[in-house]
């Protein structure tokens, strides 16, 4: 017993067992140091008003907490090492030593128990009922109560540091910052930043000075450098000199050494600002090297993570490791969360990877999420296979379906997203009909909150599956809306004119009713065919030289087709041949006396889906409109035109195609 009181005694001495009134806590307390008062460097640092050191500076010895620190009520002198205990109604009190540590299991039923709470009241409550706690169930409850609170650069409900329970734990943390543990203290360093206290408030400082001491000792581990350059980059940046102490310690080690929650965090820091600019690209060299080899070990965060942090860092030389870790995500695809797989389609779009097997794991499991995932989720979904040319049935019919549905919690953004791959890959899926009288609805109702180019684009997606948007056209051609398209930038860029164009086209072509504004000839453009986005696909080299020459051997001299011709519609056409009214063929020099002519399209691969024979949608609208401008069409597609093993065959197959009913003499 008597060494009992002793043990007490002693640990008075050492903790001074301050009280921390609640009606003493100020949020604005400047710094105010009487002349003459002796202070150190680290009171002049911050604006508390007592010495963050524990030797050298008698300020030690006030009682008042700094400006973030929170109130505490003490019940029994005596604590327990690493620990906060909880007597009762009373708000947690924290003090270390090295006894009485909560047991694994119950960290980790405190841990579960945490999870499930959805507010920050069931945090609190929590706090209070639990007996025992270390500083890293501290810290956890922190950083649950950011997960809950925050919203953007702020927290939904600030009041919430203002609660006697959270204040306390604070203050704890604050006065026994030299007794927590490396993995306590950068938790709740990090936990702080995410809550957005103060950085200049005593908790904040105490815990950066004590990080400080720990870093100089070089005994953290991977992982708690990591968090602790995460924290480090919140309060001050990359620039931040610790930062680069950091790093150094991290690239002591080789990444083979590391455990693969380690390699991950070292990603996730590095992306975060630190390895901005080319820095450290020697050590992120070494880790996808290592990475490769580990890919198959990894979860689907871990997956997600690592492709999300090469987007960041640009590491398009990381092709091996992207690759890899498609294939390792083709196993998670049905364990995904939402969050998780939008981070890995937007990596492998931005690489601009694709991969048969993901797709048929997505055929699997997007039928069964598009009702309830998070619409950002879905529209990702149709971006990737957008994107990258995909036609996929299952995907697409199920997107539909569950549009007809869902769209009106969608944004604006999201729902010109989902429909826009349609028109790209020119598919219109069995409910069509309610598919576009559901976006026609929303167009009524939410016209003036879409963004002038989501909705062109929208409107342009449309009339590539034949959907005429013609209620909306007058209001796309009105001076005000084409004022708005200029204003989002520098003039209007040459593929929004070529939309407009070609929706002005369309509506004369195809909707010979319509009576409202026309497009002012100064946003027309002449030719759909321009460099980088375009509105039509450039001609496949290789195979426009095999049909040349089977056209030459065909009509017996070059001087019959002409090649590359850019129309007064604006459509360049690859090879045009004209005729006279007896079906003679004319030179491609003569202007008069032409009674048809014939627009040969040959279409390469790109003019096709990748997984299927069904053309682009901008394809599909060139030749549309080309039959209603009166050239007669003929498709020579890649599939049939590769299947010709002689000149003879190659002859014979264009007379075929273009002269279907003649006869044709040998030459």
């Amino acid at each position: 017993m008597a060494l009992k009181v002793f043990q007490r005694l002693q640990l008075l001495r050492q903790t001074g067992a301050h009280l921390c009134p609640p009606g003493e806590l100020s949020h604005t307390r400047l710094l105010s140091v009487p002349i003459g008062e002796p202070m150190c460097v680290a009171c002049l640092w911050t604006s508390a008003d007592r010495c963050i050191q524990r030797q050298g500076c008698r300020k030690l010895s006030q009682p008042n907490c700094g400006r973030m620190s929170l109130s505490t009520i003490t019940k029994d002198p005596f604590y327990t090492a690493g620990s906060v205990s909880l007597h009762k109604d009373s708000v947690p009190r924290f003090r270390l030593s090295q006894l009485h540590l909560p047991t694994d299991a119950e960290e980790k039923a405190f841990h579960d128990r945490l999870v499930s709470c959805s507010s920050s009241r069931q945090v609190l409550r929590l706090l209070r009922t639990v007996e025992i706690m270390s500083d890293t169930m501290a810290a956890a409850a922190l950083h649950r109560v950011a997960d809950i609170e925050q919203d953007g650069t702020s927290l939904k409900d600030p009041k919430v540091l203002e609660e006697d329970t959270l204040r306390a734990l604070c203050c704890q943390l604050e006065q026994d910052s030299g007794r927590l543990t490396e993995a306590g203290l950068v938790s709740s360093l990090l936990a702080c930043t995410r809550l957005y206290v103060d950085p200049w408030s005593t908790l904040v400082v105490r815990l950066v000075s004590e990080s400080q001491e720990r870093l100089d000792r070089g005994q953290m581990s991977v992982g708690q450098l990591c968090t602790l350059g995460q924290a480090l980059q919140a309060l001050e940046g990359p620039g931040c000199g610790m930062l680069e102490q950091l790093m150094v310690q991290v690239q002591r080690q080789e990444p083979g050494e590391w455990s693969l929650v380690e390699l991950t965090a070292v990603y996730r820091l590095l992306q975060a600002g630190v390895g901005e600019e080319g820095r450290y690209q020697d050590l992120l060299n070494a880790m996808h090297t290592y990475t490769v080899s580990v890919t198959s070990r990894m979860d689907p965060p871990a997956v997600s993570s690592v492709l999300s942090a090469l987007v960041v860092l640009n590491q398009t030389q990381a092709m091996p490791l992207v690759i890899s870790l498609c294939k390792q995500a083709v196993r998670h695809i049905p364990h995904f969360r939402d969050e998780e797989l939008g981070l890995v389609l937007g990596a492998l779009m931005h690489f601009g990877h694709s991969d048969h097997f993901l797709v048929e794991a997505m055929e699997r499991h997007v039928p069964k999420m598009t009702f309830t995932s998070h619409p950002e989720t879905v529209t990702k979904v149709m971006q990737y296979f957008g994107r990258r040319n995909i036609l996929s049935l299952p995907v697409f019919d199920a997107v539909a379906e569950s549009f007809v549905y869902r769209a009106d919690e969608y944004s604006t953004s999201q729902v010109a997203r989902q429909i826009m791959p349609f028109g790209k890959l020119g598919y219109l899926p069995p409910n069509a009909g309610e598919v576009f009288r559901k976006v026609e609805a929303i167009l009524h109702a939410r016209f003036s909150h879409f963004q002038p180019r989501t909705l062109l684009n929208l409107l342009h997606s449309c009339i590539l599956v034949e959907r005429f948007p013609v209620n909306f056209v007058s209001k796309v051609f009105n001076r005000y809306f084409l004022q708005q398209l200029q204003e989002q930038g520098s003039g209007v860029d040459r593929i929004v004119l070529a939309q407009l164009t070609q929706l002005y086209m369309t509506v004369k072509l195809e909707c010979p009713f319509y009576e409202g504004p026309r497009l002012l000839p100064k946003y027309r453009v002449k030719s759909f065919l321009t460099p980088g986005r375009s509105l039509e696909t450039p001609v496949d080299g290789h195979l426009y030289n095999y049909v040349k020459t089977g056209l030459v051997d065909l009509l017996g001299a070059r001087t019959y087709f002409a090649s590359r011709v850019l129309t007064p519609y604006c459509y360049t056409l690859d090879v045009e041949i004209k005729l006279d009214e007896e079906g003679y063929v004319l030179p491609a020099s003569q202007i008069d006396d032409i009674y048809k002519r014939i627009a040969v399209c040959i279409d390469g691969h790109k003019r096709f889906t990748v997984n299927t024979r069904q053309l682009l949608g901008k394809e599909a609208i060139k030749q549309r409109h080309l039959r209603l401008l009166g050239y007669e069409v003929v498709q020579i597609p890649y599939y049939e035109f590769e299947k010709l093993w002689n000149k003879t065959e190659v002859v014979e197959y264009l007379h075929k195609k273009i002269f279907p009913l003649s006869y044709r003499l040998s030459w």
